[in-house]
């Protein structure tokens, strides 16, 4: 085997390599400029102020792109890195001085919140005139009507605060993020104060609609306002019917009055409610006294939950009429994380608009705790751009910021698309089975008894495991089934009952389901076994 010259070039003088970023910074650079987005907000963002010198808004723009871009962890760090390469950074853009750091958190804690507006302005403009995707994406109901599902959630940055001794002689404190941050719930996060932002996602193209952001737990009630609003231009620019966009909402919006706000708007809305007195309705003690409609087995959890669907429900005493979804299951020892107790049985509510039989009780439980997506999406955000990083120690600076961060965020999500074009996802239900009218026969004559269904109870034969499939797997006769109803597969792991479902020629497939730990595991055994026998084998 021959090897490559290798050459080795020693200088004396200090030659520090180009950052990993210059090259995407180029892509972006001529994009902006080829869109005209850069100039559109050279012209429509305006901000003066004293002591800026021959800097302009856009040279603090594109110091703020290039940071996003740049995957450093502090801005520090970026200046550090980008300092021999300073003149031609923003001779991309157009520009010849890379401001100071310094001037830049000048420049940010001096913005106002008109220029703030005026970028999100753009920025929603911009959004609605692009379409990177061949498609909307979104998810297909079991009478075949298209449905676009939006996620509206808080996310939450927390700042650690020196302690400081406090006594009548000293003065108050004077902290940093005073205008940033305020108390608040912190989630997970360490940290004494805290700032919450309101996001919008496109769930299907993962595209951002908008940011509002607010120091201490924030004024989620009229951030969702402002974000009812972007919906609907989002759907009427796209020529999208109001009522089939699906507004996807945590507990946090689960009162009468943020569901009312949204409901006024005519968007569809799913969430977890906390309006537990819901269970106290005549029409919903009639509907738990009955049988579930479904019962509900998670496949990684093994929760199992038994759901009862009350398709028209007022949601206050004047209305409107909503659909509820309650899902319950037995109490344990520890408090209920989620839900109400009452008598040994947890209660969940699922608020919707959803139609019936359009979907089904299981489905408006599965489609609301699919909301789980939506953090990975804000996972990624943070690996890739860290949005929720501290830029500025005033409202506006951190808004104008995190605004920018998101533009750059969807325009990636256009140059990938560009680059390497794919079709959207999309979820479909299965179609909805027809219910057949019941016959019913009347009496010899009128007024003798009431009338009676002649159809006879529904009868089932013997069950028939599922044959092995053409990947080799176990067949169903390798599970055995368990005392519990649940089945016990190969390597001694439990299935649990996922889905009952009705076939068209009246028979009834019962399917289950195992934890994706035990089937990892055993994958992993499976193939390691298989190479070893495989190397005995050949050297046999």
């Amino acid at each position: 085997m021959t090897h490559s010259e290798v050459t080795i070039q020693i200088t004396p003088t200090s030659r520090p390599s180009m950052p990993t970023f210059m090259g995407e910074v180029t892509v972006f650079a001529q994009v902006l400029i080829h869109t005209g987005i850069l100039k559109m907000i050279q012209e429509q963002v305006r901000f003066a102020r004293a002591r800026f010198g021959r800097y302009d808004l856009i040279d603090f723009v594109a110091v703020l792109i290039g940071y996003a871009l740049s995957g450093e962890p502090t801005l520090l760090a970026f200046y550090e890195r980008l300092a021999p390469w300073a003149s031609p950074f923003m001779a991309l853009f157009g520009r010849d001085l890379l401001p100071h750091r310094s001037t830049l958190s000048r420049f940010l804690a001096a913005l106002d919140q008109s220029t703030v507006e005026a970028l999100r302005t753009l920025f929603q403009r911009d959004l609605l005139a692009r379409r990177p995707f061949p498609s909307l994406g979104g998810l297909f109901d079991r009478t075949g009507k298209q449905w676009l599902v939006i996620d509206v959630d808080g996310t939450r940055q927390a700042a650690r605060q020196r302690a400081l001794p406090q006594t009548e002689d000293l003065p108050s404190p004077q902290r940093r993020f005073d205008q940033v941050c305020a108390p608040g719930y912190q989630g997970r996060k360490r940290g004494e104060v805290v700032r919450t932002r309101t996001i919008l996602l496109q769930t299907h193209t993962h595209q951002f609609l908008g940011t509002f952001g607010a120091a201490g737990n924030g004024d989620y009630r009229g951030d969702l306002r402002r974000a009812a609003q972007v919906i609907s231009s989002y759907a009427t620019k796209l020529e999208f019917p109001t009522a089939s966009i699906l507004v996807r909402l945590d507990g946090l919006y689960g009162d009468a009055a943020p569901l009312l706000d949204v409901l006024s708007t005519g968007l569809g809305v799913i969430t977890r409610s906390r309006a537990y007195h819901l269970l106290d309705l005549e029409i919903v003690q009639q509907r738990l006294v009955r049988a579930p409609d479904h019962v509900s087995t998670h496949p990684e959890s093994g929760m199992t939950r038994a759901l009862y669907d009350c398709v028209s429900v007022p949601l206050t005493p004047a209305g409107p009429e909503v659909r509820l979804v309650i899902a319950t299951h037995a109490a344990t020892g520890s408090a209920p994380a989620v839900g109400t107790e009452r008598d040994g049985m947890i209660y969940e509510l699922f608020v919707s608009t959803l139609p019936s039989p359009a979907f089904t009780a299981s489905d408006v439980l599965d489609l609301y705790l699919h909301r789980g997506s939506f953090e990975t999406v804000l996972a990624d955000e943070d690996d890739e751009q860290e949005s929720d990083r501290w830029y500025s120690h005033t409202p506006c600076g951190q808004e104008f910021a995190q605004i920018l961060a998101q533009w750059v965020w969807n325009l990636r999500l256009e140059l990938g698309q560009a680059l390497s074009p794919y079709e959207l996802r999309t979820t479909e239900f299965a179609p909805a089975r027809a219910v057949e009218p019941v016959h019913m026969c009347e009496s010899a004559e009128l007024g003798q008894g009431p009338a009676f269904s002649t159809r006879a109870p529904a009868a089932y034969g013997p069950p028939q495991w599922a044959r092995p499939s053409f990947t080799h797997g176990f067949p169903g006769s390798a599970f055995t089934p368990q005392p519990d109803g649940t089945l016990r597969c190969p390597a001694n792991h439990p299935l649990y009952l996922q889905e009952r479902r009705p076939e068209r020629d009246g028979s009834l497939r019962v399917l289950y389901a195992a934890r994706i730990g035990h089937c990892r595991s055993w994958t992993a055994a499976a193939h390691s076994v298989k190479k070893a026998a495989l190397r005995s084998n050949r050297d046999g």
